[in-house]
């Protein structure tokens, strides 16, 4: 390895903002105990911030260090299609008119599963959710997830263990949950195309473990807080005002196009602007549009791209010199310091590579998605959403860590026993 002085900077800033997303509830702190600099704090403190603004610092460096054409061509050669992708799903996916079709469709759906009431729902809502982003994709199954474990499970008389274990489970099973198909998970879809992986590659070397895997882990905390889910009376189920099959279907559609389109951007953000003037036709079917968490979700993946792009030569060569069993634990444990997505990108890069590394090497980065934050992209978006209803209005990410690690545990044994 023979790195750039710019690579070198690129990682020391990387590595600052990596130990700043485990800081946010320190800066959290100081806002609410500060009076004079309480905004500066908080700004510090928003985890969704965090990647964007270091980001904005090492472009300062590059600009300094190599003037403006290097620095302009660098972000121009940026993909920030992901980034925009997820502002555009979380925004359509968070809308009244889906949020209704998924509450009816997850009513539906615990009605059959053998547990009462409210246990049934939260079980469906960490399940068969985390499942359905296999095919409407991860972050919009995030989303529709945590906006309705908001809404139903994470009033004022939940406890932190609950909520912990809830948000623990649920970004594991996501991570795991959009591995049915070759187009959901971002880490599958790096390398899907180059690997030849089809749906029935797919389904046959990841999908069932990763089912079985989910199932477990929901069951399990459903099991673990069943007191909780019959007496807590804060997640009542909330009532709305019907909404007509027609918009339902007018906003499905805007959904179906985006998930189709989502690695067109010019296609998919038209879309999403024609959504934006149709909720303004008719304000009367819409709650207020989540534009402000998406924005700071894309604005946290786009800092993510533009510091990653700076972390390949030492990445690469670490992953080229493991064995498949030990690549599945490395990248475990680097998906929790870097996007999952990045990680078999790099992978996808190595030549001669055989099918059992490429297996563990997609196969950790999905087992290690749920441990961070930033560990995989529809992270902040469950972050943003639910973020509010824990201390200080920030998730700690140690308690992120602990109480993802058995669902995790639960994955690991899937892949690699299975």
């Amino acid at each position: 390895m023979n790195p750039t002085t710019i690579q070198i900077v690129g990682a020391a800033i990387f590595a600052i903002a990596v130990l700043h997303t485990f800081s946010t509830k320190f800066f959290e702190h100081l806002a609410h105990t500060s009076k004079r600099h309480g905004g500066m704090w908080h700004l510090l403190g928003e985890v969704e911030v965090v990647f964007g603004f270091w980001a904005m610092v090492m472009m300062v460096w590059m600009l300094v260090l190599e003037g403006k054409e290097p620095a302009t061509q660098y972000l121009d050669t940026r993909n920030f299609t992901e980034p925009m992708f997820v502002f555009a799903i979380m925004v359509v996916a968070g809308s009244k008119p889906i949020l209704d079709l998924a509450a009816g469709l997850v009513g539906l759906v615990a009605s059959f599963i053998p547990l009462r009431g409210r246990m049934a729902t939260y079980f469906v809502l960490l399940c068969v959710v985390p499942l359905l982003g296999s095919f409407i994709t991860e972050p919009a199954a995030m989303t529709l997830a945590a906006l309705m474990l908001r809404e139903r499970f994470f009033g004022k008389q939940a406890s932190a263990k609950f909520k912990y274990a809830t948000i623990g489970v649920l970004f594991v099973n996501i991570s795991i949950g959009g591995v049915l198909t070759p187009y959901a998970a971002p880490p599958v879809l790096m390398v899907a195309a180059t690997w030849g992986w089809d749906l029935w590659h797919m389904l046959a070397h990841f999908g069932w473990k990763a089912a079985l895997a989910v199932l477990i882990n929901a069951l399990a905390v459903t099991m673990l807080f069943a007191g909780e889910l019959k007496w807590s009376a804060a997640g009542a189920e909330p009532q709305r005002d019907s909404t007509p099959w027609t918009v339902i279907a007018i906003h499905l559609m805007f959904l179906v196009g985006l998930v189709v389109f989502s690695h067109h951007p010019a296609v998919f953000m038209a879309l999403f602007l024609f959504f934006m003037g149709f909720a303004s036709a008719y304000p009367r079917y819409q709650d207020r549009l989540i534009l402000r968490e998406g924005l700071l979700v894309a604005f946290f993946l786009a800092g993510l791209v533009v510091l990653g792009g700076q972390q390949a030569w030492w990445l690469q060569p670490l992953l080229a010199g493991m064995d498949a069993n030990t690549v599945y634990f490395g990248a475990t444990a680097l998906t929790a310091i870097t996007d999952n997505a990045a990680l078999t990108y790099l992978g996808s890069l190595v030549e001669g590579l055989s099918p059992e590394f490429k297996h563990a090497l997609v196969a950790g980065a999905v087992t290690g998605g749920g441990l961070t934050i930033i560990a995989n992209a529809p992270n902040p978006a469950g972050v943003s959403i639910l973020r509010k209803h824990f201390e200080d209005e920030a998730v700690h990410p140690l308690g992120l860590f602990i109480s993802a690690l058995p669902p995790t545990l639960v994955a690991v044994l899937a892949f690699r026993l299975l």
